[in-house]
């Protein structure tokens, strides 16, 4: 497969940030060290430090509206095919905190997108393609773009390499029709992986209705609950590998945080969130992605509850095997593509 944009590599070089900072300053991350000198880049033009030349970089924008949105991903500077592009949800279940069409439609409609899911592997309004296609339409999903459940006509099989779980991942039959994707997340909590991003919607988001019962049986083809909650999570790892793989780089990621429920948007009854909206974040490296908001979250006053789902269910342990398998880097370079303060 040809590549339409190089992956940003990864370093040594970590830098956190709180939203509405306006100098340096020193956070917490999520491991409980401490990261010293750590820097927040005040613009996009600013110079990158010493030994941060390799750091994958994540832009990040506190405006979350269809015109930070559209910042964002232009601050990516991707090159993108003239077709063929697909831009990877979550449809979401009714009364949850799915990405409304207000905020992703203008997006969508720039890169001349598909919107592209697959079915639930649980009950409920996804779990078959037609079902599915009447809650993208009543989600308003239908009114912005084409929309396409990549598994109404099965999986299709990617090789996991380096993996201790699976072997293959079974994606949507209709994965292989895309050029490009565009993973565009809902960052939040989730009751069984912690939190959901980037690294989660590519794994499960991706899979089939039948790869999504892989995964989370650890690979193992038992039963989807109550089973070896480890290999659940190293399984999301493996699972994006094999996806990442596959599209040789023609891939970029954007989470969205805001609603920042312990909740999932599969959950029609999501617990109110109770910490504040942060902004935007975009990356090619989805490990530092979802690595930078998790660091937010830990770096918030009001992030206890969701902190406390993430590690009440080890969700770290999916990003510390996604960077053992070299999916991507838990260190990263932020960078805030908002006009300084002032």
């Amino acid at each position: 497969m040809k590549k339409f944009v190089p992956v940003c590599f990864a370093s040594i070089f970590l830098i956190g940030a709180l939203t509405g900072c306006t100098g340096a300053g020193t956070i917490s991350p999520s491991d409980g060290g401490t990261m010293e000198s750590s820097r927040f880049l005040q613009s996009a033009e600013e110079e990158r430090p010493e030994g941060a030349e390799s750091a994958p970089l994540v832009y990040m924008t506190t405006d979350i509206s269809a015109d930070g949105l559209i910042s964002v991903y232009e601050a990516l500077g991707a090159a993108l095919p003239e077709s063929g592009v697909a831009v990877k949800i979550r449809t979401g279940e009714n009364g949850s905190n799915y990405l409304r069409p207000e905020l992703i439609g203008q997006l969508v409609q720039t890169v001349g997108g598909t919107i592209v899911e697959c079915n639930t592997a649980y009950g409920g309004n996804r779990a078959n393609t037609a079902y599915h296609m009447q809650l993208a339409e009543d989600h308003g999903y239908t009114d912005i773009a084409a929309v396409d459940i990549m598994d109404a006509d099965g999986s299709m099989a990617l090789p996991v390499t380096g993996g201790s779980h699976l072997t293959e991942n079974y994606v949507g039959a209709h994965f292989e029709n895309y050029r490009y994707y565009i993973v565009l997340s809902h960052f939040k909590g989730h009751a069984m992986a912690g939190f959901g991003g980037a690294v989660k919607n590519i794994s499960i988001g991706l899979a089939s209705s039948d790869g999504k019962a892989h995964i989370h049986s650890g690979g193992t083809g038992g039963s989807m609950w109550g089973g070896d909650q480890d290999a659940f999570l190293e399984s999301m790892a493996e699972a994006g590998k094999s996806v990442s793989d596959y599209m040789e780089g023609n891939m970029l990621y954007i989470n969205v945080m805001n609603r920042l429920s312990v909740d999932c948007d599969c959950d029609g009854s999501p617990a109110e969130p109770d910490m504040h909206d942060i902004g935007i974040l975009a990356s090619f490296d989805p490990v530092a992605l979802d690595q930078a908001c998790v660091d937010l979250v830990y770096a918030a006053e009001d992030g206890a509850s969701l902190i406390q789902r993430i590690e009440s269910r080890n969700g770290l342990l999916t990003l510390e095997h996604a960077e053992e398998i070299g999916l991507g880097s838990r260190t990263y370079e932020l960078v805030s593509i908002d006009a300084p303060a002032g």
